[in-house]
């Protein structure tokens, strides 16, 4: 049976040490949380919740809402925005959620896997990643509730 290591930890063995990043180990968790209330939102809306900054790993999150009606969906990703080096990134709206329904109340995880952002660095100019939550299916009315934890120091 092997020992293996991260690559986080193979740093700290290293000689000289290798720094980690701080978004990497011994970070502070911060909370992005937004709310919206939606009346008659028509499908194909997109609600930007809030913006991350440059350097924020991505670490959990969820996305709450009332029962908003037949027939809809909602999902979570980012709107059109400039990496740090000014390259343009398209929108992804399903980049941390796919599209699930929302007919009922509930409350779901974001995130949930590596290709769904899970642990992912963003790379943002000084206005940051716009997150999204996109309504499909038909119009909704009542309150989505987006929170993500995410490290940057």
């Amino acid at each position: 049976m092997a020992t293996v290591f991260s690559a986080q930890k193979t740093n700290s063995l290293a000689t000289p040490a290798v720094m980690n990043q701080a978004n990497e180990l011994g970070g502070r968790i911060r909370v992005a949380h937004g709310t919206y209330e939606a009346s008659s939102l028509s499908s194909g809306d997109v609600i930007e919740m809030f913006n991350l900054p440059d350097g924020a790993r991505l670490l959990t999150g969820s996305l709450a809402h009332d029962a908003l009606g037949g027939s809809t969906t909602l999902s979570v990703g980012y709107a059109a925005h400039n990496t740090a080096a000014g390259v343009a990134v398209s929108a992804a709206a399903t980049a941390y959620k796919g599209a699930a329904s929302s007919a009922s109340a509930g409350k779901n995880d974001i995130l949930a896997t590596l290709a769904l952002g899970s642990g992912s660095e963003l790379d943002a100019d000084g206005t940051g990643v716009p997150i999204t939550v996109t309504l499909g299916g038909a119009a909704a009315t009542g309150t989505i509730e987006l929170t993500i934890m995410y490290a940057v120091d």
